[in-house]
């Protein structure tokens, strides 16, 4: 395997049990991804291993759930969705948990995937691996080929950084499903027209926060920023509130603010980031009902004027995405988008399906 300049010491040819190649009649073909570089596989991986739901959701909509082996925290990984495609289905709790007060090499070695869907350098910089013990994987198991793409805010990711799509237009090549991502890629980009072509010209700030605790005094702050955690937010052309108020990014900083703080800043709409599936009405019940009750979380102008909305889940792919957008335009603009389906289910659960 070539390696790029981020990476070195990883280099292995992918030896996987899959039958299809390139389409020149050949089984050899490689997969060029930052920071890895080039890597070449045999054929076709039939097991994967992600860390985050973003690639899990990708291998997913390439129509390669029965191959995904683990997951980095099944809760962090919106499944729940998956039941609203037509023969679509992902069992969590059949997915091998890889953090477990930490992830060591031993449940790699235990699940033998052919490829493993993970920045090299995620392992590295999150996860405490040494450069040594991600070699040793790459070597005895099977190549790394990722891109930490759901953030913009760390420091170390120094090499360039992909968009949603562009990073899923890579896990295709490994899959060698160019015709499902072109697919994805069509209705995705017929979606956003008609979303955006019914945007109003008047956009809200928008503050994003993830509660420190169930009911929050205090909030782990994030920037709407050019990177996949935000693309619903982007695609819906709001500004971030945070940044502009020179608010820092929970995920370089790992601080939070509370209710003085934001009622300083005051912004249009708050948006409130949870992981696992939530109901409108729990959301309700929970969040926005604490925090209208609140003597200083009351005073804020998106509570009084019941503009907090769900801000969804941390990781997605090109699934779990039509779904967060969907949600984030229904909450953001519900005279315009109301509770109406933005996009067809039928003809998502028809690409994964190769219907």
């Amino acid at each position: 395997m070539k390696t790029g300049a981020a990476i070195t010491g990883l280099g292995m040819t992918a030896g996987c049990l899959g039958t299809q190649g390139t389409g020149d009649g050949e089984s050899e073909y490689s997969v060029t991804m930052e920071p890895v570089g080039t890597v070449e596989f045999d054929s076709v991986p039939e097991t994967w291993l992600p860390y985050t739901g973003d690639y899990a959701d990708m291998g997913v909509a390439l129509g390669r759930a029965d191959g995904l082996v683990g997951i980095g925290l099944q809760s962090r990984y919106a499944t729940h969705y998956y039941d609203e495609l037509p023969g679509v289905s992902v069992e969590p709790d059949d997915l091998t948990e890889l953090w477990d007060d930490g992830t060591g090499q031993e449940v790699f070695y235990e699940l033998e995937a052919d490829v493993h869907l993970i920045d090299p350098n995620f392992m590295i910089n999150r996860l405490g691996w040494s450069r040594e013990e991600v070699d040793e994987i790459a070597d005895n198991v099977a190549p790394f080929v990722g891109n930490t793409v759901f953030s913009a805010s760390y420091e170390w990711h120094d090499y360039p950084r992909y968009t949603l799509y562009e990073a899923f237009e890579k896990v295709a090549e490994v899959f060698q499903e160019r015709e499902r991502y072109e697919a994805f890629e069509r209705l995705h980009d017929d979606v956003l027209a008609d979303v955006q072509s019914r945007l109003p010209d008047e956009r809200p700030e928008v503050a994003v926060l993830v509660p420190a605790s169930a009911e929050p005094d205090a909030f782990y702050p994030y920037h709407i920023e050019d990177d996949t955690q935000s693309k619903h937010w982007a695609d819906l052309q709001v500004d971030g509130a945070l940044a502009a108020n020179g608010v820092g990014d929970a995920q370089a900083t790992s601080g939070t603010i509370d209710y003085e703080t934001l009622l300083e800043i005051d912004p249009d709409v708050i948006a409130i980031r949870q992981q696992g599936e939530t109901t409108e009405s729990d959301f309700e019940r929970g969040i926005v009902s604490f925090m209208r009750d609140h003597d200083v979380a009351s005073e804020l102008r998106a509570v009084r004027n019941d503009r907090v909305v769900y801000g969804g889940m941390t990781y997605q792919g090109p699934i779990i995405h039509l779904f967060q957008l969907e949600r984030a335009a229904q909450g953001i603009y519900p005279d315009e988008f109301g509770g109406e389906e933005l996009f067809d289910r039928q003809a998502v659960g028809d690409i994964v399906t190769g219907e």
